[in-house]
């Protein structure tokens, strides 16, 4: 009893199971995740066995609780997911490995579920349809279509089939998103020899020096280093448009374009895979392939989106080929050895020079005026004067899972609040996804 009655406090003391205004992101830990979704899970299903029974053709009795029911699962599983991609921990990543079949499982029975595809249905063709807004129209419409997509047309073997399919592809998708991120947190290239990296800008440099010292170096310092290269977005762009070192802006390009390609990180067989099972479900679901599914709850079409791209390939491509002549040029004009045979490694990098040469700007003189709260400041002016909007800073007002993340209230011009959001500028990569 004494045990049971445990169990039972810590789900009632669980943070995802409460409720809140604003995501709990500042308590929520590893350990909640196993329980509070089961939990969840387990109410909510409750919940669609009384739809289920009680379900009828009308907007309170089928779209209400049908939104109550799918809104909490994805507000909660929000949370838990958000924090895997900004405060990843091998704790995180297991909890929810071993919840998210259970989760899928939820939302395949609720996409499934014929009585309350009936029920759209039934107010599709029912009398009052002409008589209701647009928007509830669209909102029937796009119900119906996501159910057939989700399998509740097919039969029981091929919908055993679909399920399986959908199960491997969520498992398949967090995998493969893990794979990238220890990939990127992976690569490392420390450098003590300062003519390897000339050319880097001093907040460059200062960068590689202090991730050095939170690798281990505890003397390295921008002007002496040593400095720690990292595919880390700001050092990654940092080497790619400044470094003169040819060959160590193609070893970071390539480290970059291959991470989770190899060994045990290799995303290879995964992407196969998700193909071969996109592949299996589009032919499930009788689509010709994987992008006619994707494009069936859009507004384009695979052939509109193909025409689009082919535009934009045929208005820019004159274009291109004469910014490639003009970086050939001029990097052959200060003598690159490289100018005849550019590289992907050299484009950002003379590309940068010709920039300089050409407007006498420089990024690292330009730098003190684009400051963070600068550019901010000039973003939320120009957000005001497009739109009539206010954005305020809020923090405090919500919990955040680090103490640089900022919070904002957007407010319409009554001064009512609208809309929130979090900003989180600065990279971290030994837990966040960039």
């Amino acid at each position: 009893m004494a045990s049971s009655a445990s169990v039972d406090d810590n789900i009632e003391s669980n943070p995802l199971l409460q409720d809140f205004d604003f995501p709990p992101f500042d308590v929520v830990e590893a350990k909640h995740v196993r329980p509070g979704i089961r939990a969840l899970l387990k109410k909510l299903e409750s919940d669609l066995d009384e739809l289920e029974k009680t379900v009828e053709p009308s907007w309170p009795k089928l779209v209400e609780p049908l939104e109550k029911i799918v809104d909490r699962l994805t507000v909660v599983w929000g949370i838990v997911n958000h924090l895997k991609a900004v405060k990843d921990t091998a704790e995180l990543r297991a909890a929810i490995e071993e919840v998210q079949p259970e989760k899928v499982k939820f939302q395949l029975r609720v996409g499934q579920s014929k009585p309350i595809y009936n029920a759209f249905k039934a107010i599709q063709e029912s009398p009052d349809w002409k008589s209701l807004s647009e928007a509830r129209k669209r909102i029937v419409e796009t119900q119906i279509k996501e159910a057939v997509l989700n399998g509740v047309s097919l039969e029981d073997n091929k919908r055993e089939q679909f399920n399986k399919i959908e199960q491997e592809l969520e498992r398949l998708s967090h995998k493969f998103s893990e794979n990238v991120l220890d990939a990127t947190k992976k690569f490392e290239k420390l450098i003590t020899d300062k003519k390897e990296i000339e050319g880097l800008p001093a907040t460059s440099l200062g960068l590689a020096a202090q991730t050095a010292v939170s690798k281990g170096h505890e003397n390295a310092t921008a002007e002496n280093g040593p400095w720690m290269i990292t595919l880390d977005a700001p050092c990654l762009f940092a080497v790619m448009q400044h470094a003169r070192n040819r060959a160590l802006r193609e070893e970071v390009y390539r480290a970059n374009i291959t991470r989770a390609s190899s060994g045990d990180l290799d995303n290879t067989p995964i992407i196969n895979q998700i193909l071969k099972l996109r592949m299996e479900k589009a032919r499930l679901l009788n689509y010709n392939n994987y992008a006619e599914v994707s494009m069936a709850t859009k507004m384009a079409t695979v052939d509109k989106a193909e025409e689009l791209l082919e535009k934009l390939r045929s208005a820019s491509w004159n274009a291109a080929v004469q910014d490639i002549e003009d970086l050939k040029s001029y990097s052959k004009s200060q003598g690159a050895l490289e100018a005849d045979n550019l590289s992907h490694w050299d484009i950002n990098f003379w590309s940068e020079r010709l920039r300089e040469s050409k407007y006498n700007i420089n990024e690292e003189e330009l730098r003190p005026y684009f400051s963070l709260s600068k550019v901010m400041d000039g973003l939320f002016k120009l957000a005001k004067t497009l739109f009539g909007i206010d954005i305020e800073p809020a923090d405090g007002l919500a919990p955040v899972w680090n103490k640089d993340v900022r919070f904002y209230c957007v407010k319409d011009s009554s001064g009512s609040p609208i809309a929130y959001f979090y900003f989180d500028p600065y990279s971290r990569p030994s837990e966040k996804r960039e």
